[in-house]
């Protein structure tokens, strides 16, 4: 989930301190020009405008759990969103439509749902970062995806210098991906989510929870079990954030999973696939990342593929963000020779590349 977006950098030299790292998941990233920290839309919208009226560079953080920071930092202005807060705005016999602020941690929402009855949200417990920065990417996991919900964003755009309520359609979900991201036009503001007024999850999507459930796909469990398998499996796998455990050091799953024709997947041979319905293939991309000979713990210069997830790319506690992209390019160019298929980053890149 991109919990950034960034001016394009045209002045790369470095201040003194105000260390980026402090704000990231990764830990990694060098300094920054200044920091705002906004805790009400105004003073996130007025900062924004203030730098576009100026021609400064600015880049939005909020938890920092979806983005790459170069070592160079970032000299223009850094603006940190804390804004917070769950409201519900509309509501009727079978559902509740939820505003939530966009710096409102994601999981703090999604217990939220849990706790009162609320449903659809359940399975993308655990996933750290920010409501607002949810359908930047169509955060999605075992089997959900924000699109699923999402009645509305309210944002802040820049170039008509206006506060814009957005539909998903306007949105342009797809898979990890909307009109939001790679792109400083949008800030979010807030996001107004339909749940269904159930104790019952969604219909269980994901082949691999439903095991977990002692189920199988399509069947529906309390809110409350599928949160907590859901935290179980994706704590299994390093990806609930824990300041000791230096495999949640990362930005969770660093490749997305891609999606190829139906008749070049036909000369792959025998592998892990989900098939689509517009005639594309999606191929598991750490099953690609393991059978090129990149499995768990694989190191780097203070980097590490995590001991337990092949898609999640670690900082060990002395490494740099080049280090960090080096054991990427690494990773890239290995599934690329042994399998023909090209990798791409999950997370926001910021004065940094692949």
């Amino acid at each position: 989930m991109p919990d950034a977006f960034a001016d394009q950098l045209t002045d790369t030299s470095p201040a003194p301190d105000r260390s980026l790292a402090a704000y990231t998941t990764l830990r990694l990233g060098g300094p920054a020009g200044t920091v705002t920290t906004a805790v009400h839309a105004d003073e996130a919208v007025a900062t924004i405008r203030n730098s576009t009226l100026s021609g400064r560079p600015v880049l939005v953080l909020a938890g920092g759990s979806n983005v790459v920071v170069g070592d160079a930092g970032f000299p223009g202005e850094v603006l940190v969103l804390r804004t917070s807060g769950i409201e519900v705005v509309a509501e009727d016999a079978a559902s509740v439509l939820v505003r939530v602020e966009a710096g409102e941690p994601w999981d703090t929402f999604v217990e939220y749902a849990v706790t009162n009855g609320w449903s659809g949200v359940e399975c993308l417990s655990g996933i750290p970062g920010s409501a607002g920065a949810t359908p930047i990417q169509n955060v999605g996991a075992y089997g959900q995806e924000v699109a699923h919900t999402i009645e509305t964003v309210r944002a802040y755009d820049r170039e008509a210098d206006q506060i814009r309520t957005m539909s998903p359609a306007e949105c342009g979900f797809g898979y990890r991906s909307s009109v939001f991201k790679h792109s400083d036009r949008h800030l979010v503001l807030s996001v107004d989510f339909r749940l269904a007024r159930s104790g019952d999850s969604a219909p269980i999507r994901y082949a691999e929870l439903a095991r977990d459930l002692g189920g199988s796909a399509g069947d529906r469990v309390p809110l409350r079990q599928a949160r907590d398998t859901v935290l179980k499996l994706r704590a299994g796998k390093g990806m609930v954030l824990d300041p000791e455990d230096r495999d949640t050091w990362s930005v969770g799953s660093f490749f997305t999973n891609p999606v190829v024709p139906a008749e070049f997947f036909a000369t792959l041979g025998e592998m892990p696939h989900w098939p689509g319905a517009d005639g594309t293939v999606k191929i598991p991309a750490a099953w690609l990342i393991e059978h090129a000979g990149f499995p768990k713990g694989f190191a780097g210069a203070g980097v590490a593929i995590s001991t337990k997830h092949t898609l999640a790319l670690t900082n060990r506690g002395a490494g740099t963000t080049e280090a960090l992209l080096d054991l990427a390019r690494t990773i890239r160019d290995g599934v690329r020779d042994r399998f023909g298929v090209e990798l791409h980053p999950e997370p926001v890149l910021i004065n940094c590349s692949l």
